[in-house]
């Protein structure tokens, strides 16, 4: 039987939900992007701009500082199964309003309370936030509201990200510059929560069905009526329909979309930490390699916009095996560079293939196992994402300090990106939930 949900007219979110001229959706969408946008307060590339003033003035050294972002990775791997059953259990808008207040206060206070171990956990706890509740919250609640048009809200979600990347870290600079970088740590935070507070708060709905409406802008659900008293007394029957995490589990599908990803994002995090070292070993200039870094989150965000809709046009297990195939085939085009000019070409081209890895396995899963406990199965795979980004940053590493240089890491990121197209290409969708008698 369909679960029940009431709606209460006197919640001004809901009463918004119908009334405003456009799909509500994409009010949705504009506030998960503010979460996305904002969580890049504790992006690497963020940490990048910091790394030079914090170990001069400090006397730390940059791996010693880097260590942080890799000990909060490893914490989102076992952060994740509890975010996704928190989204569910209580619903995204208090597990997101939650991370970007946490995120918020942990950010300023890194410049408050400054001992290795305390950076370690605040900026830690940063990185949890950035991994688990914001990526697994803001992914379901789209999912939940966009079915038909699910890629291209994915993928300008996953865009919003982009665009944080580039320029959260320039906003950082511009502070550290002017205020010095304890204090831009502190107005960093600041910006955290001026961005995303405000639109959780008063916009975020867990999905269409609790304000009557229909996925995609397809219309209302139930027609309602206010009475007298300002209250609403139809009874709107939730349609979202999937599957459970005990039965997902049980479907060699799930576990291989997990260790697919896992594959693709070893390949991701790969190139993005090790490309400014391969640019200068190739003799490209220090300020030019980190340029590269730039375009490369250009390219992610045109890539998530294209890649979200080719998840519409084509069969979904289609789309991602292009996207691991696209990346496997850019990696192998760093060999060949050797200077300005296609430092920046490939660069954009991986961000372009990034932006699908940012887009598409969102929506595969959606596609595949449905609403019903989406940030639970979610929370499921998204620990094979922090697992292979941990490897990958050690296993490109590994090989450099064997083999002298990058030149055998590019073949193998290759091989894997090869190995993940041909999983997903051949996995079939897992079918409809067994029906509970």
């Amino acid at each position: 039987m369909d679960k029940l949900f009431l709606l209460n007219s006197s919640n001004i979110r809901y009463r918004l939900a119908r009334k405003t001229p456009f799909f509500y959706g994409w009010a949705i969408l504009f506030s998960a992007g503010s979460a996305v946008f904002v969580r890049n307060a504790a992006a690497a590339l963020t940490l990048g701009v910091f790394m030079f003033p914090m170990s001069e003035d400090l006397g730390w050294s940059r791996t010693l500082l880097a260590g942080s972002a890799s000990a909060g990775g490893i914490a989102a791997m076992f952060a994740a199964p509890i975010s996704g059953y928190l989204v569910d259990r209580y619903g995204p808008r208090v597990v997101l309003l939650g991370a970007a207040a946490l995120l918020g206060f942990t950010t300023m206070a890194i410049g408050w309370w400054i001992t290795p171990i305390s950076f370690y956990i605040l900026f830690g706890i940063g990185r949890v936030i950035f991994a688990a509740p914001i990526q697994i919250g803001t992914g379901t609640v789209v999912s939940n509201w966009f079915v038909r048009r699910r890629g291209r809200a994915n993928g300008i979600l996953g865009s919003t990200h982009s665009v944080g990347m580039g320029l959260m870290p320039f906003f950082a600079q511009i502070l550290i510059n002017t205020v010095g970088w304890r204090e831009a740590w502190f107005w960093l935070g600041i910006t955290v929560w001026l961005v995303a507070l405000a639109p959780l708060w008063t916009l975020m709905i867990t999905k269409p069905e609790d304000a009557g409406l229909l996925p995609d802008g397809d219309g209302d659900l139930v027609e309602t009526e206010i009475g007298a008293d300002g209250v609403v007394s139809q009874i709107v029957p939730d349609q979202s329909d999937g599957w459970t995490l005990r039965d997902a589990i049980r479907t060699p599908t799930l576990w291989i979309i997990g260790f697919s990803g896992g594959l693709l994002f070893f390949v991701h995090a790969s190139v993005n930490i090790h490309q400014a070292a391969f640019l200068r070993d190739q003799g490209i200039d220090a300020t030019v390699a980190a340029a590269a870094l730039t375009s490369l989150a250009a390219g992610s965000a045109v890539g998530s916009i294209f890649w979200g809709v080719v998840a519409e046009k084509l069969p979904v297990r289609v789309a991602y095996a292009s996207v691991a195939g696209f990346m496997g085939a850019v990696a192998l085009l760093f060999l060949t560079v050797d200077n300005t000019a296609l430092a920046f070409v490939v660069a954009t081209l991986f961000g372009f293939g990034l932006g699908g890895l940012l887009v598409v396995p969102s929506v595969v899963v959606a596609d595949y196992f449905g609403r019903r406990s989406l940030g639970t199965v979610r929370g499921f795979v998204e620990p094979w994402v922090g697992g292979g980004q941990a490897a990958g940053a050690l296993g490109a590493g590994l090989i450099f300090d064997v083999t002298g240089d990058y030149q055998a890491v590019f073949p193998v990121l290759t091989a894997f990106a090869a190995l993940s197209a041909l999983l997903i290409l051949f996995t079939p969708a897992p079918g409809k939930p067994p029906v509970k008698v």
